[in-house]
């Protein structure tokens, strides 16, 4: 069944990012590992219509995060891809983003963290795909060591290979708002 034809706006929303971004072939994923389909972040993270709806549902699950664990100052993601997700989670809660790059920028003021961090805030993790968790744990360990807490990670998608595992082994809490089987991917 495709996810887009439900009436359900989640599930509809799950076949557009599906739509999208599910790529059929023999991939080599960032771990490492081979794949025989893709999820093309950029296809769906540089839509508008996607963006739009992503929105909200971050910020009913940062709300849900803010129960659990308290307040949350600031939102977290990585070059390239997080960019525009984290940037519309700041957009929807008001919330500033901060930006970690992959690496420290060899010029100018020579920052691996754009934006503000300061000793204490605690900061809420935004990726776009999540496979191993790999990425996204070596980002948080970047806030840890600028005197941030971060007590989750917001994945769009969750490939279901082991990201869940890795970040809850990490003692950080991982919320993905879809999955593999969401998006309609069998195993």
């Amino acid at each position: 069944m495709n996810p887009s034809n439900s009436t359900d706006p989640t599930s509809q929303l799950a076949g557009q990012i599906a739509d999208a971004s599910l790529l059929r072939g023999e991939f080599t994923l960032r771990s490492g590992r081979i794949s025989n389909y893709y999820l093309d972040k950029y296809k769906f993270s540089t839509k508008p219509e996607i963006l739009a709806k992503l929105g909200p549902i971050f910020a009913s699950t940062i709300k849900l995060i803010e129960q659990e664990s308290g307040s949350v100052t600031r939102l977290a993601g990585a070059e390239l891809g997080g960019i525009p997700l984290v940037t519309i989670a700041a957009m929807e809660t008001g919330k500033p983003a901060i930006f970690v790059r992959n690496a420290k920028k060899e010029y100018g003021t020579a920052k691996q963290v754009e934006g503000e961090v300061n000793k204490g805030d605690v900061v809420i993790f935004i990726e776009d795909v999540a496979t191993t968790g790999g990425q996204a744990l070596e980002a948080v360990e970047i806030l840890k060591s600028m005197g941030a807490t971060v007590p989750a990670i917001i994945s769009v998608i969750d490939r279901q290979e082991g990201a869940r595992e890795n970040i809850e082994g990490a003692d950080v809490v991982f919320h993905a708002l879809f999955t593999k089987h969401d998006l309609g991917v069998q195993d």
